[in-house]
């Protein structure tokens, strides 16, 4: 494992997770850098790290996040495919401008490995599932164009200045310290708890690639101690409808919380079916999810439970 490793939008969700995990190797110094406008330090801040608060397009703070760095975990990004359909300008300010200006600092020092997190579905668009890295890609979001963007870059730069740089597309992530996340799992549990109704956008028939965040964070450890290069998936490589992920919850949650469902039309830009082949990061990488969704839910409602 790296001696010193800079964890990019480090006090999320999927941040909080891999700093736990990286504690439980005892692995070297962690540097968080984060503008707090997704996660909040007070989530990380049981464990030993070194927080900056800033913004990965601010220069200043870029040379001072990238000091002494090992490896750079590039986390940060505006995430929200409806949210880049009203603003495409600000998703590719910060996606792709935020990531380039972190690209040039490590170049400026030395730093030669970053580990960046992309994303499958919104890349790939309406492909016939299971997805692969060899798909010809047509986003049909500007988030999904940025991250492509991205992921060129990172492939541009370890090309051009000898780094290692791998770009790991996330399928939906769902589980423990996600309670903030806008994504459908943490969406619906919140709701639950609340007593409200759910509210799916579609038939429920959509399909989506559900992972675990320990086996998400699994693989990204494997890449932060790969010297490959270049995309790999990592979800669960199984596709779920959101009317079977329903039937989970309710297993999950049990008849004492009832769920209630409205269903309306579907919104522009969301791809209707999609998961992904994950061979290429399992033969490349070692990379081997174990959680079931019906396990993984249930942890993570039983997380939700003890946050009440």
């Amino acid at each position: 494992m790296n001696n010193s490793t800079l964890i990019t939008g480090g006090c999320g969700f999927i941040g909080a997770n891999l700093i736990a995990a990286l504690r439980i190797q005892s692995a070297g110094e962690i540097r968080v850098l984060d503008n707090e406008s997704c996660g909040k330090w007070e989530w990380i801040k049981e464990f030993d790290v070194e927080f900056i608060n800033g913004d990965i397009r601010d220069e200043k703070v870029l040379r001072q996040a990238l000091n002494s760095v090992d490896c750079v975990v590039h986390l940060a990004a505006d995430t929200r495919v409806m949210d880049s359909i009203e603003n495409p300008m600000f998703n590719w300010d910060v996606n792709v401008r935020g990531t380039l200006m972190i690209l040039e600092e490590m170049r400026r020092r030395g730093v030669k490995k970053i580990v960046s997190a992309s994303t499958g579905g919104a890349i790939l668009g309406e492909a016939t599932p299971p997805v692969n890295e060899n798909m010809p890609p047509r986003p049909t979001s500007p988030y999904g164009a940025a991250k492509l963007s991205v992921e060129g870059y990172c492939s541009a730069y370890a090309a051009a200045y000898g780094m290692t740089a791998i770009s790991l597309r996330f399928s939906n992530v769902y589980g423990p310290r996600s309670y903030h996340k806008g994504s459908v799992v943490a969406e619906f549990f919140r709701q639950i708890q609340k007593g409200s109704p759910l509210t799916v956008y579609g038939d429920g028939t959509q399909t989506r690639d559900y992972v675990y965040v320990e086996d998400l964070v699994g693989g990204i450890l494997l890449g932060m101690n790969s010297e490959e290069s270049g995309v790999y998936q990592l979800g669960s490589g199984r596709g779920t409808s959101i009317n079977e992920l329903l039937e989970l919850m309710k297993g999950a949650v049990g008849p004492e919380k009832p769920v209630n469902v409205n269903y309306e039309g579907f919104r522009d830009g969301e791809i209707r079916h999609t998961w992904c082949d994950i061979s290429h990061a399992c033969s490349a990488l070692g990379y081997a999810p174990k959680t079931d969704l019906q396990d993984g839910l249930r942890k993570t409602w039983e997380w939700f439970c003890s946050q009440q």
